[in-house]
């Protein structure tokens, strides 16, 4: 029972080592092309220093080392493998009774628990870099008004509106939507009020609306119901739970928002008429990244435990690397399809995961024959 446990761990160690050094070579890779394409963007931006541009570079590096961690997993634990069958020590385990399974475990679990690692303690601290990364670009680089003004500057929303009977709701429509600040303003705004039915109860028109702290000021507003002339023009508060930085994160990238503060915030997008599904979409397939590990580096194992003296190291390197592109492409394809809802989100964000796992099950099979 001893020597099994010291191989598992010896192992372990050599894999971890193996992944880490390789999430560190693909990071720096990855970061220093995004440094160098925001030098070309910050060319005709006097304010973009160099300064400014190092940190915002700075800034993204958890976010691209997420996105590296499955393949930093292959690539690592090819090597590892490859390493430990060349050196003949995985052959002298194997004559000594220890099966590919058993000494697979470790390295597996030590992958699950860096997927684990990276949604619950990397992925907060991701997105509020990548947050503020993306607000200095916003700042610095880009000429737009920020995540409204690709919008057109108009706003839909959906709110409870718990002035009117139970379950009433209100739809806001604005246009010329402008962020100053902590204060979001809108002109030409029309609210409509619903009961719990969707029954139209009255009909408010707005000149011009601010979103405060928890209310809607609605200034020169006329409130016109059915079978009643319209009201004079008046100054109007209606309670809200929206504020604007979550105004302004439902138009924003998903990879801004905390993976604990992701249900809730999903939540109050369904009950604001957001649409949540890139955020539903981005929430799965973080729950998904631990198995989506512990898949790659069952695949890197697939591939390099054949014995040295086969050869083929090319071929190895070459067949690990296209089917971790492949994996990525679907997992890229099924995210459009889950966007478009052409595809349940669920599925779309777990089906790399589930086809990568099932595919290395089959390699180990295929290599094991004991």
């Amino acid at each position: 029972m001893t020597q099994p446990i010291t191989l598992s761990i010896y192992i372990a160690r050599q894999f971890t080592g193996a992944v880490i050094g390789m999430l560190l070579s693909l990071s720096g890779l990855v970061a220093l092309f995004d440094f160098i394409e925001l030098l070309r963007r910050s060319i005709l931006k006097p304010d973009a220093t160099f300064a400014v541009v190092s940190e915002i570079a700075a800034l993204r590096l958890p976010y691209i080392a997420m996105q590296v961690l499955p393949f930093a997993i292959l690539l690592g634990g090819m090597l590892c493998f490859w390493r430990l069958t060349r050196s003949s020590e995985l052959v002298v385990a194997r004559a000594a009774g220890v099966s590919a399974w058993e000494f697979l475990t470790a390295p597996t679990l030590c992958a699950l628990a860096l997927g684990i690692f990276a949604t619950t303690v990397v992925s907060p601290l991701s997105s509020v870099m990548f947050g503020r990364a993306e607000a200095m670009d916003n700042s610095y680089l880009r000429t737009g008004g920020g995540p409204l003004a690709l919008n057109g500057g108009q706003l839909w929303l959906r709110q409870s509106d718990h002035s009117l009977a139970p379950q009433g709701v209100a739809i806001f429509h604005a246009h010329g939507v402008e962020l100053h600040g902590k204060r979001l303003t809108a002109l030409q705004v029309s609210v409509f009020r619903l009961d719990g039915r969707d029954r139209l109860l009255s009909r408010i028109e707005a000149g011009q609306a601010t979103l405060g702290a928890g209310a809607w000021q609605l200034q020169d507003a006329r409130v016109i119901q059915p079978e009643h002339m319209p009201e004079p023009p008046a100054t109007i508060s209606l309670p809200t739970d929206l504020t604007v930085a979550r105004v302004e994160e439902s138009f924003a990238s998903p990879d801004t928002l905390s993976f604990w503060g992701l249900p809730d915030f999903i939540a109050l997008l369904d009950r604001s008429g957001f649409s949540s599904i890139r955020h539903r979409l981005h929430f799965q397939a973080l729950l998904a990244l631990p198995l989506l590990c512990a898949t790659m580096a069952l695949v890197g194992a697939g591939f390099s435990l054949r014995p040295a003296r086969r050869g083929g190291v090319a071929q190895m390197i070459g067949s690990g690397v296209a089917t971790g592109f492949a994996l990525f492409l679907m997992s890229k394809i099924a995210e459009e399809f889950g966007q478009t809802g052409a595809l349940p989100v669920a599925l779309a964000a777990w089906v790399p995961a589930v086809s990568g796992l099932m595919l290395a099950l089959a390699l180990l099979l295929h290599t094991e024959d004991g």
